[in-house]
């Protein structure tokens, strides 16, 4: 899970949440995350927590991030798989009333899927060079 939280890409984020909502984070506090040894980080906090995977959910009780890490056995190789899931919670303003996403998340989900991607890729990319299931 560190070496998601610590891509480039991410790092890019993480200086944005700084500026912008106050929230700022460092490598360290992302292995203590990894490692359970802290609830919050950046703009989330740890919803639920098991040894392989975490649920965080951001300040705003609006998105859930999911990762976990698995190990893969193949042509006799030791790998690590990374599984990656994000929501973004509709509100419900009125009782009786369809919730619904808002606008800016209307807007931005297009490119919210095309950042996940690339999330992805560059926590494979990093994955791979290290060598670890960080």
């Amino acid at each position: 899970m560190t070496g998601f939280y610590t891509t480039s890409l991410f790092k890019l984020e993480r200086q944005i949440l700084k500026w912008v909502i106050s929230r700022p984070s460092t490598d360290a506090q992302a292995t203590q995350l990894a490692a359970g040894e802290i609830d919050t980080f950046a703009a989330w906090h740890v919803e639920a927590r098991a040894d392989n995977q975490i649920l965080m959910c951001d300040f705003r009780n609006r998105t859930r991030l999911w990762l976990m890490v698995a190990p893969l056995f193949a042509d006799g190789d030791a790998r690590t798989i990374l599984y990656f899931g994000s929501a973004v919670i509709p509100v419900r303003r009125e009782p009786n009333v369809k919730a619904r996403m808002g606008w800016p998340f209307s807007a931005l989900i297009g490119f919210h899927t095309i950042y996940s991607q690339a999330l992805l890729y560059f926590a494979k990319k990093r994955l791979q060079s290290r060598g670890s299931d960080g």
